[in-house]
C-alpha cells in the first residue's frame, strides 16, 4: 500500500517575531534575515528535491518562503494552515498587553479564552486539524506521494500534537525558522487510527559516521 510523505516545513524569520510581538494573522514579509536564512539552509543542509507539489499557508511570509525553498514550483495556498488570529493583540508585544485582565486569562486558559476578535486554541486547532484532513484526502485523490507544507510554527506544533508518532505535547515540537520535521502516512494506520509516522527533521538530520 502506497505511503505518502509530507514536509512540514516553518517559514523564514519575519522582524516582527523577533522583536517579541505577536504575529499571527499579520501578514507581514520575511526579514532580510529570514530570506537570507532559507538560502542558506538550502544551500548548506538542503531541503527536499522530490517534492511533487508545495502548499503553503496564504500569509506572504510563508509564501515567500516557498519561493526560496522550492523555487520553480507552483504554489498552492490553504488558508486552513495561517497562523492563529490574535485579534487586537496583533503586533503587540507581552509587556504592552501584561496590564489587561484578559491577556492574563488568555495565558491562564488559551484553548477556552480568544484573544478579543481572535481565535481561541480549540478554535485554532479545529480549523488546523479539518485543514490536514483534507490535505492528505487530496494527496491519496491525487496520487501525490511527496509534498511539502510551508507554515507556521503554531500550525505545525498543533499537527504533530494531533497527528504524530511518537505522540507528544506540542511544545516539544517547536522548531526554527526554515526548519520542520517529515511525515509518513500509511493509508491503513490513518484509516485506522488518524496518525502519522515523524520520521525525520527537516532538513534532514545528517548521518552520524561510525
Amino acid at each position: 500500500m502506497q505511503s505518502y510523505v509530507i514536509h512540514l516545513i516553518r517559514h523564514g524569520a519575519v522582524d516582527e517575531t523577533l522583536k517579541g510581538k505577536y504575529i499571527g494573522s499579520s501578514d507581514v514579509n520575511l526579514s532580510r534575515q529570514g530570506r537570507e536564512g532559507l538560502v542558506l539552509i538550502r544551500e548548506t543542509a538542503g531541503y527536499p528535491t522530490s517534492v511533487q507539489r508545495v502548499f503553503s499557508s496564504p500569509l506572504q511570509r510563508c509564501t515567500q518562503s516557498c519561493e526560496l525553498i522550492f523555487p520553480g514550483h507552483e504554489i498552492t495556498c490553504m488558508s486552513c494552515f495561517s497562523e492563529c488570529d490574535f485579534g487586537k493583540w496583533e503586533g503587540k508585544s507581552a509587556a504592552e498587553l501584561a496590564s489587561e485582565p484578559e491577556f492574563a486569562m488568555w495565558l491562564q486558559n488559551s484553548d477556552k479564552t480568544p484573544p478579543p476578535g481572535g481565535e481561541s486554541g480549540k478554535e485554532f486547532a479545529s480549523r488546523v486539524s479539518r485543514g490536514f484532513e483534507r490535505l492528505v484526502e487530496t494527496l491519496s485523490a491525487e496520487g501525490i506521494t511527496e509534498s511539502a507544507l510551508v507554515t507556521h510554527g503554531g500550525v505545525i506544533m498543533t499537527i504533530l500534537a494531533m497527528y504524530g508518532l511518537p505522540q507528544a505535547p506540542s511544545y516539544q515540537w517547536r522548531m526554527d525558522n526554515g526548519y520542520g520535521f517529515s511525515l509518513r502516512i500509511n493509508p491503513f494506520l490513518w484509516m485506522r487510527e488518524r496518525v502519522a509516522e515523524v520520521y525525520d527533521t527537516c532538513p534532514a538530520a545528517p548521518k552520524s559516521e561510525g
